[in-house]
């Protein structure tokens, strides 16, 4: 059925209803707007940054991996999951976990991205509903979040992993600034405001507080903290929130406080061993007298779920989105994104391992898009995207110099490989049998990695020159 406007009271998601989509080539927003809260929140000024045709080898594999998810994660799946309002207008998020809140968030970031840049694919769904489906996950996914709700029974927020779906949630809704009302920006301010700040308590040991989570596996005394579970995914997850919180809001007076710790956690997250005696400064930080431990080995290689595992190593990716989210408020990243990735990447492409039958390869097989897992892989079997995003992230921030082949090789390699998965179905989904990739948040997870490496290739092949930069 067609969808109802965002605001209507109606249980089921029947009539019919338009917003206008802004074009990331026509209208945008300029100049500054005050939420409800008093927080001031720079819109993203489309008119001064340029195009970008995507018309480029690299941009037409992302394009085609971007419509496709945004496709059906706006379609199929939201109509499937999302089929009445509640009494209070907004849709049922059933549940206030990962399932619950992550999965609608990423797939917010894929349709926003999708509908702004103009790569949506309006065949199974017109771009009106798709904006009104999308805009309806913005406005309740921040309405139930803790800083704008009381009920404990629905609200979310200040958990684990809490600070990476406020930021999936918040870039979203940046992207939409134009359709969400006064109340609604309010409520997306509040709810990143509250999960930055959050984090902001933390010290050189503790993510939060001085207890609890902390930003290491090992300590620099050579305690193993969490055997064989390294701490770098979760540090660059929160450093996002923080680096949005930074970038939407860049004159707000807790603004200082979340550059500092987003610098600190993303050095933090990329630590290793010879860092603790590296006298150099990143963005201020000296890494020899912050750091108390290490996430990362010497080679670039990382340990989670017991394995070294490569998943894990291009989890990453996070921390190199900062550069498109920084870009999108003109100004630059900070540097300490950068900090190892060279190593990491390297890691990826040169050090042989032991193969099952004999002899030896890198994780990256020769010629190939298989990946080898040198202890085992237990997410599946399917993963090209994450390689192939990590792969173009690489290569269009210059973190592959002198690694052959070149991140760029990898990248075809991995994409085509993620197309020839999505060309098995006609809804524009990736995956078929679960032991493909074991996440129940599979598809979405494709459509953000999609979403924030297309704005990444936005802002650094844009008709302006390259809108990158680090600083």
């Amino acid at each position: 059925m067609p969808d109802l406007p965002a605001l209507s009271r109606r249980r089921f998601l029947g009539a019919t209803g338009a917003i206008g989509v802004t074009g990331l080539f026509g209208a945008g927003t300029t100049g500054t707007a005050m939420a409800a809260d008093g927080n001031r929140v720079v819109p993203v000024n489309w008119r001064k940054l340029g195009s970008y045709s995507g018309a480029d080898a690299a941009g037409t594999r992302v394009t085609a991996i971007l419509a496709g998810s945004a496709r059906y994660l706006i379609g199929p799946w939201y109509a499937a999951t999302y089929t009445y309002y509640l009494p209070d207008g907004y849709i049922d998020l059933r549940g206030t976990d990962e399932r619950a809140i992550r999965l609608p968030a990423m797939a917010a970031v894929a349709a926003t991205t999708a509908l702004v840049t103009n790569t949506y694919d309006p065949r199974t769904l017109s771009a009106a509903n798709a904006t009104i489906r999308t805009h309806n996950l913005i406005r309740t996914l921040a309405a139930r979040h803790r800083a704008n709700n009381t009920d404990t029974a629905t609200r979310w927020g200040g958990g684990w992993q809490s600070a990476l779906w406020a930021y999936y949630t918040a870039l979203a809704g940046w992207l939409f600034w134009d359709q969400l009302d006064a109340t609604e920006r309010g409520q997306l301010v509040a709810m990143l405001v509250w999960e930055a700040d959050r984090l902001t308590t933390g010290d050189g040991v503790h993510l939060i507080g001085t207890g609890g989570d902390q930003l290491y596996m090992t300590r620099r005394d050579g305690t193993v903290v969490t055997p064989g579970d390294s701490k770098a995914e979760e540090d660059n997850w929160s450093a996002a929130a923080l680096s949005l919180a930074a970038a939407m809001m860049p004159g707000h007076p807790n603004g200082a406080r979340w550059r500092r710790r987003n610098v600190e956690l993303l050095l933090a997250a990329a630590a290793r061993p010879a860092d603790l005696t590296n006298r150099a400064r990143v963005n201020g930080i000296r890494l020899s007298s912050w750091l108390r431990g290490t996430n990362i080995a010497d080679d670039g290689t990382l340990q989670n779920h017991a394995r070294l595992h490569p998943l894990y190593m291009v989890a990453f990716d996070q921390s190199l989105y900062q550069g498109f989210v920084f870009g999108l408020a003109n100004r630059p990243a900070p540097r300490a994104a950068l900090h190892n990735i060279n190593l990491t990447y390297s890691a990826l492409v040169d050090i042989p391992f032991p193969l099952p039958e004999g002899g030896t390869s890198p994780i990256y097989r020769a010629d190939s898009a298989e990946i080898h897992y040198p202890e085992g892989n237990d997410w599946g079997t399917h993963f090209p995207f994450y390689f192939g995003n990590f792969d173009l992230l690489v290569s269009l921030t210059g973190q592959d110099r002198g690694i052959t082949p070149p991140a760029a090789e990898w990248e075809r390699l991995h994409n085509d490989a993620q197309l020839s998965l999505m060309s098995r179905f006609t809804d524009g989904r990736t995956y078929d049998a679960a032991g493909e990739n074991t996440y129940y948040g599979r598809e979405h997870r494709i459509g953000a990695m999609a979403g924030q490496t297309y704005l990444t290739l936005f802002l650094a092949r844009n008709s302006t020159g390259n809108r990158l930069r680090w600083a």
